[in-house]
This record gives structure tokens, sequence and C-alpha cells, in this order.
């Protein structure tokens, strides 16, 4: 398998919280897989980045204000046919219903342990891979 060079997308209003984000899933998850980033702190914005580019990963803050990556990940994935695989960070572990519901494909808790977290992003870009 060869390199696969992946776009994640970092949803947070708190830059300190896309920058714990982005070092616990580092540059390289996985030997076949290298990651870039692109970051959001609005929702707008958020939506601006999956129209304009090719996201294969949102990785959302589910504690975010005024909106959450909750309510993004639910809003993208009603609005689009192609949303990319989403993965919500969470403050409470009781939360994942919630996910649940918005459909989200995956969930970590705050603090990021970054092996779990490299885990769970090489599993969904994987999975999320085309054919």
């Amino acid at each position: 398998m060869s390199d696969r060079l992946c776009t994640v997308l970092l949803y947070s209003d708190d830059p300190q919280v896309r920058d714990r984000m982005r070092l616990a899933v580092g540059t390289r998850p996985a030997a076949d897989l290298r990651v870039e980033f692109v970051e959001a702190s609005t929702y707008a914005e958020c939506v601006r980045l999956v129209d304009d580019y090719e996201i294969d990963l949102m990785l959302l803050d589910g504690e975010a204000t005024p909106g959450g990556g909750i309510g993004i990940a639910r809003q993208i994935k009603d609005d689009r046919d192609d949303a990319p695989p989403t993965c919500v960070v969470i403050a409470r572990a009781a939360d994942r219903w919630l996910a649940s519901f918005a459909e989200v494909d995956a969930t970590l808790v705050h603090p990021l342990d970054p092996v779990t977290t490299a885990a769970t992003v090489t599993e969904l870009l994987r999975a999320g891979a085309p054919a």
C-alpha cells in the first residue's frame, strides 16, 4: 500500500483545542497515511471548507460554542449525500448517544489519547477511502 495523503478538517472555536486535536492525530497516524489539516473556528467556515476542499475526515469539537460539533455533524450529514466521515470529540462519554443520533461515525473523549486518536482516525480514513 502506498502513502495516501488525506485532508482532515479540524473544527473548534478554541485554537488550543484544535492544536491538541492536531497533535493527537499527528501528520502520520499510520505508516500508509499522511495527513494535512485545514481548520475552522465557526460553523460557516466549516461548511465552506467542506464545500471547497476534498475533506477525507471531519474531526469536530463537540464542546465548541456557539455551534457544537455534534450539531454541525448532523447538519452536514443531512445536507450532503457525500458527507465525509465524521468524528466528534466529546467531554463526557455519556454524550455518545447524542453523537449516535447525529450519525457521527466515531467519538473520542477529551482529553485525547494520541494512540486511541490515531487508531480511530486511521480506521475512518481507511473506511472512507475510494475503492
